[in-house]
């Protein structure tokens, strides 16, 4: 015999053996079992007259093969040599019976058990014997395979399912609804007054229209929640109605899933997105309030204005993404002395932090000019301690211009050097040292000069005009000195007018100031 897992057959071709020698009906017999995907064996006594010692396997159906994985292989070889253990036991004895009566004859759950070369090998069958040409058709289903096999999907589905009989009330479950309902399954199934008292009440309404669902002859599948321990359970019903020919219930079958990890993480990505908008409403207030503050620290000109010995013009363009609020800053002034100061600045951050933060520095750096500071490297010296004071960093560029000798005298914390435009031609001014402002404590900033021609332009500006996150874009710093060479012929005012429109568009992250200044002739 092949103990390896199918499903029971009938007698068939209990009647006598086809014509042909026995080798014929053999080839026969073997042709049939090989396409049949049940577990078959068709075994021939040893020997053929008198009393049977002995099964020969002369044939064995087309499936996955016995307990030990072989298949075909096993035709020609003894059971006694195949199976050592059967020898003797239930099954032996019941194969001899049915050789010797012609009755067809069975062991239901019969339990295999087999040792060989250490490795014990049990499983649980049930096995079917027939007479047939002379010889037993044996036919057999594994049984633990398929309890292994639905234990494992329950398992891995979080699954269960159930059956209720409406006439006599008796439930049944798998051993997945116990473990879905926390239950000791010597306690067996939960009555339906048990059920109820776990369920939630809120959901009872859900149950009651399952009811009624089955009732009108559809499936029923919902969600409920029932509470069988200290947590609260989303369970998914999907339920329907076994019927008799009248159409009359007699069961109710239920599958039942555990859903409480997928609606716990629905739940969660929802109370994430509401708090992602509620993040998003207080982003967007902030930003409506730093661009208002902004817009009261630093109102900028809509024109071109007039400074002593220059004309000048600012620009200043917030951040493409709505939520990204900078602290770029810009000042320009006429000194008691009849110089000008031209300054920008950039805080970083961004947000109300460095809208405040560029609040202070800008009303310090006033504050200290009208008290007659005015050196542009003593300036950045009082800027970077106060940035330390308020554990804030940015950068700066900070510049006089005296209008009687044409000097410009500038000064940097950290900020990029200001471009000069002279006879058609745009470079960067030779950089001297300066660090980050806020970065060091008795930091000093070197004041360089340069002397200026009429007709020359000189652009102030923050790094958002010149930098971006791609590292695919355009060399931006070269179209900005391409723009400054190319308006530069034009008169004064509408040269200025002219580069605020031709400048690179503000980038997506961070804001843009520019302060543009042409020396009048």
């Amino acid at each position: 015999m092949a103990i390896d897992g199918a499903r029971g057959a009938s007698a068939a071709g209990a009647a006598g053996p086809p014509a042909g020698t026995p080798a014929d009906r053999g080839a026969l017999v073997r042709e049939v079992l090989a396409v049949i995907p049940a577990g078959c064996t068709w075994l021939l006594p040893v020997p053929e007259d008198g009393p049977v010692a002995d099964f020969r396997i002369a044939a064995v159906s087309g499936n996955d093969g016995d307990v030990y994985g072989r298949g075909a292989s096993r035709v020609g070889a003894l059971l006694s040599e195949l199976y050592p253990s059967m020898v003797g036991g239930p099954l032996w004895r019941l194969y001899q019976q049915v050789q010797a009566t012609g009755e067809p004859g069975a062991a239901p759950r019969f339990w295999y058990r087999e040792q060989q070369a250490g490795v014990v090998t049990e499983a649980l069958f049930d096995v079917s014997a027939h007479p047939m040409w002379g010889g037993l058709l044996v036919c057999w289903q594994r049984l633990d395979e398929d309890q292994r096999r639905l234990a494992r999907t329950e398992l891995l589905g979080n699954l269960g399912w159930a059956e209720y009989d409406l006439r006599t009330g008796r439930s049944t479950w798998s051993p997945g609804m116990y473990r879905i309902f926390e239950r000791d399954p010597a306690r067996g199934p939960l009555s339906r007054r048990e059920q109820a008292a776990i369920l939630l009440p809120a959901d009872a309404g859900l149950s009651e229209a399952a009811w009624q669902t089955l009732d009108s002859g559809a499936t029923s599948d919902v969600t409920v929640r029932f509470q069988p321990g200290e947590k609260v359970k989303y369970l998914r019903v999907l339920s329907d109605a076994a019927r008799d020919a009248d159409g009359t219930p007699l069961k109710i079958c239920a599958v039942v899933q555990d859903v409480t990890a997928r609606v716990d993480s629905r739940s969660e990505i929802e109370r994430l997105g509401d708090q992602l908008r509620s993040r998003e409403i207080t982003a967007l207030a902030e930003h409506r309030l730093a661009g208002q503050l902004q817009n009261l620290i630093q109102p900028v000109p809509r024109e071109p204005f007039p400074l002593p010995g220059l004309q000048a013009a600012v620009s200043y363009l917030p951040a493409e993404k709505a939520l990204q609020v900078g602290g770029d800053w810009y000042h320009a002034q006429p000194l008691p002395d009849g110089h000008t100061l031209l300054a920008v600045g950039d805080v970083a951050g961004h947000g109300l932090e460095a809208a405040s933060g560029m609040a202070h520095l800008r009303f310090a750096l006033v504050a200290w000019l009208s008290i007659g500071i005015c050196d542009p490297g003593v300036l950045l010296g009082h800027l970077n301690k106060l940035s330390r004071q308020l554990a804030i960093t940015g950068t700066a560029v900070i510049a006089t211009y005296d209008p009687a000798s044409g000097v410009l005298s500038w000064a940097r914390g950290g900020h990029m050097a200001p471009l000069l435009t002279h006879a058609g031609r745009t470079e960067e001014l030779p950089l001297p040292p300066g660090v980050l402002l806020g970065a060091a404590d008795h930091a000093r900033y070197p004041v360089v000069s340069v002397a200026l021609q009429p007709g020359d332009l000189v652009l102030f500006y923050t790094d958002g005009l010149v930098e971006r996150r791609d590292p695919a874009g355009a060399d931006l710093l070269e179209q900005v000195k391409r723009t400054l060479s190319e308006v530069s012929a034009e008169s004064g005012e509408l040269t200025l007018k002219r580069l605020r429109d031709l400048l690179p568009a503000a980038g997506p992250d961070d804001d843009t100031c520019t302060l543009a200044v042409r020396v009048l002739r």
